[in-house]
């Protein structure tokens, strides 16, 4: 799954909407909370651990800070606090606080377009990203992934369904719109094969460069759907103008959604400490169930791991 992104115009008001109930809340380019002591998410108390922080990185534990970034909004992963803000929550952000203060550290957010964000993490501008990015052999060529979730693709069309879409092969012949430089814009291309082989046509993908620019293509009707993570997909089609936007579709063959696949903290391969600081981190937050209440905040409580894992994906 690949999510991230600046929204504005149509998909505020779904952002706004959603924010409305909830309360964490850091900053763009600001300092995140301190992590010199314990630090509350999701109604838990995250105290650090003396051994991990320990396990950082020299020059992180010097700085006092993990510098990450992050492609917003994109709900339910990450989000402004409310427009115009530079305060951001989500689960994303939620849970890079819980792995600050494990760690003894601050994550410290910054937002950046997704398809730079690969190449900002090699060109040392960031240490990490968080922004539900898909864990794929490729990109583990110059990152490394400590995986925290995993889900699939989704499909959101208009409130009511007006075009009846039910799977991926009624977007045959049909426009739909995607993100770029996502998993998402690749599941749509290798359908292309299964429409021409069935006949109706290849899909008419419309790619942009942000996900809210898709967002208002559907709202437009200029498209009849638009492919993104099911996470985001489910959470928008709930909170946009209180479920009267959108529509998630639940296709029984693919329940978690199409291609489901590891989804990861990105980390420079230039810190390796710290990817095995935050993997176990991420572990400590599994084993004492703050992971579950992170997710379960958000609705989406089915995407989260059991176990943290490195560079899941084996293909």
């Amino acid at each position: 799954m690949n999510a991230r992104l600046t929204r504005r115009m149509a998909a505020a008001a779904a952002a706004a909407t959603a924010l409305a109930t909830l309360s964490a809340c850091g900053g763009g380019d600001d300092p995140a909370p301190s992590a010199a002591g314990a630090v509350s998410v999701a109604g838990v108390e995250i105290k650090k651990d003396q051994a991990l922080h320990d396990a950082l990185p020299d020059t992180i534990k010097k700085a006092g800070t993990v510098k990450v970034a992050t492609d917003v909004p994109y709900p339910p992963f990450e989000m402004f606090v409310k427009e115009g803000a530079k305060e951001l929550t989500g689960l994303d952000y939620d849970l890079g606080q819980a792995l600050g203060g494990k760690l003894g550290v601050r994550f410290v957010f910054t937002p950046q377009k997704f398809d730079g964000i690969v190449p900002a993490i090699q060109a040392g501008k960031f240490d990490a990203a968080m922004s539900a990015i898909t864990d794929n052999k490729e990109r583990q060529q110059v990152v490394d992934f400590v995986d925290y979730s995993q889900s699939g693709s989704g499909i959101m069309v208009a409130h009511g369904n007006p075009d009846k879409i039910g799977t991926l092969d009624d977007l045959c012949g049909r426009k739909v719109a995607v993100q770029a430089a996502t998993n998402q814009l690749s599941l749509l291309k290798s359908q292309q094969a299964v429409c021409n082989k069935a006949g109706k046509g290849q899909i008419d993908i419309q790619s942009f460069p942000k996900d809210s620019d898709a967002q208002l293509a559907l709202r437009s009707g200029k498209v009849v759907a638009q492919v993104l993570t099911k996470p985001a997909a489910g959470w928008t089609a709930k909170k946009a103008d209180s479920g009267k936007a959108f529509d998630l579709v639940n296709d029984p063959a693919a329940p978690g959604g199409y291609n489901a696949s590891p989804n990861g903290i990105a980390v420079t391969k230039r810190l390796p400490e710290l990817t095995g600081a935050i993997q176990k981190a991420l572990q400590a937050l599994i084993d004492d169930g703050t992971l579950t209440k992170i997710y379960n905040k958000y609705g989406v409580a089915s995407i989260a791991v059991k176990e943290a894992t490195k560079n899941a994906a084996v293909d």
